[in-house]
């Protein structure tokens, strides 16, 4: 039966199956023109320019079309229009233009479609992010060699919609509205991000120097020069044997667990608890760091409640009482310090430093303990914010996808 999961209430009755070029009076493939600086008004859309999450026009970088465009008016976006990636990695990445971005011409490798004023616009396009729409262009893209897909195979997507407009109106709102909180949720995320990157660069010295650039009042003096050896000397892990991992159990730390994002996590493999493990164990709130690989200094904390093990190459900076262990987490993912690790890593074929080349690393830390206490509470503070903002994001992320699988038939 062609009716949704779930369905606002006063509606009834099946929905129509339609091809998507029964409800789109026009194909057009954009503009093949080379990139240029952006000219303060005419904007240039490209694949890169769509954000993958939320599929909104990133701004960060903007550019022009390298073309006449007293001739090229058929390329501009209309308010509904629909854009769909055609080539590449990110073939069937759709957007949508809205009048709040300005003057938008379309890159070559974007087909627009523009949908018929029978059909909710919003509608159409929130169709495109469903998992059937994904499917259809992962099947009819799949050529030898770059990934593609043309108008004609557009034309031929079958999906199923309201027969009234009114309730192709009441989802296209709800879902706008679910994408206005992500947006905003992504742009709060952002700053919060951008505010932390720009403290941990001025509120730390920089090469060379021994005070900070920003400092909280009440704080003076020169800050002091320590190794990293000396106050929280670095422990390897334990050569675990993949052959013997297990599906549950106690998790072990491996360098893919080191996440960007500065937390420890992703997919996990267990191993069995055993007897002398103390030397390996994890527990809330260590700092870890990556020692080989492409990722060698990336450094993340350990949340979970529960202890973990920590593998081989994965180092674990030890707790003393010679510097906040707070404020030693946020020094060691400092711009300076993440430097100091990029010089001290060996030429081979893949990039490693070894706990003595890291023990030996210099930092500079306040002399007074306060200090350290106001740094470490204020970055930490931070750093909760991000994190309910990055879980905020993700459930919301999780109800639209759970409602996109269950409002569309």
């Amino acid at each position: 039966m062609n009716k949704p999961k779930i369905r606002f209430k006063g509606f009834e009755g099946e929905w129509k199956e339609k091809a998507l070029g029964d409800v789109v009076d026009e194909f057009k493939y954009g503009i093949n023109a080379a990139a240029v600086s952006y000219d303060g008004e005419n904007k240039y859309l490209r694949i890169t320019d769509i954000d993958e999450g939320s599929r909104a026009f990133i701004k960060d970088e903007l550019a022009s079309p390298d073309a006449d465009l007293s001739s090229c008016n058929e390329y501009i976006m209309q308010d509904g229009d629909i854009v769909i990636a055609r080539t590449g990695a990110s073939v069937g990445k759709s957007y949508i233009y809205r009048p709040i971005d300005g003057k938008v011409y379309f890159a070559g490798f974007l087909i627009r479609a523009r949908v018929n004023k029978n059909v909710d616009r919003e509608f159409v396009f929130q169709n495109t992010l469903t998992d059937g729409f994904k499917k259809y262009i992962r099947f009819v893209s799949q050529r030898s060699g770059q990934p593609g897909v043309n108008a004609e195979e557009l034309k031929s997507y079958l999906m199923n919609l309201p027969a009234s407009l009114p309730e192709q109106r009441a989802l296209a709102s709800y879902f706008t509205s679910l994408d206005a909180q992500i947006a905003a949720s992504t742009s709060r995320l952002s700053s919060l991000k951008q505010i932390k990157a720009a403290s941990l660069l001025n509120m730390f010295p920089q090469k060379g120097e021994t005070v900070p650039r920003v400092r909280f009042k009440g704080f003076e003096g020169e800050w002091k020069k320590v190794k990293i050896g000396d106050v929280a000397p670095l422990t390897g892990g334990f050569a675990f044997q993949s052959g013997q991992f297990k599906t549950s159990g106690v998790p072990i730390i491996r360098i893919s667990n080191i996440l960007s994002s500065g937390i420890v996590g992703g997919d996990f493999v267990y191993y069995n608890e055993f007897k002398g493990d103390s030397e390996f164990r994890l527990y809330k709130g260590d700092v870890v760091i990556a020692m080989s690989g492409a990722t060698t200094g990336k450094v993340a904390t350990f949340e979970a409640n529960d202890f973990g093990y920590q593998n081989q190459r994965v180092g674990k900076f030890s707790r003393t009482n010679l510097v906040n262990y707070e404020l030693l987490s946020k020094l060691v993912s400092a711009p300076n310090f993440q430097k100091k690790i990029i010089s001290k890593l060996t030429s081979s074929a893949q990039p490693n430093a070894s706990s003595k080349d890291i023990d030996s690393i210099d930092l500079v830390v306040p002399e007074e303990t306060e200090e350290q206490r106001a740094i470490a509470s204020y970055f930490t503070a931070l750093d909760a914010q991000i994190t309910l903002h990055r879980e905020r994001l993700e459930k919301l992320k999780q109800i639209k996808a759970a409602c996109l699988e269950k409002m569309f038939a």
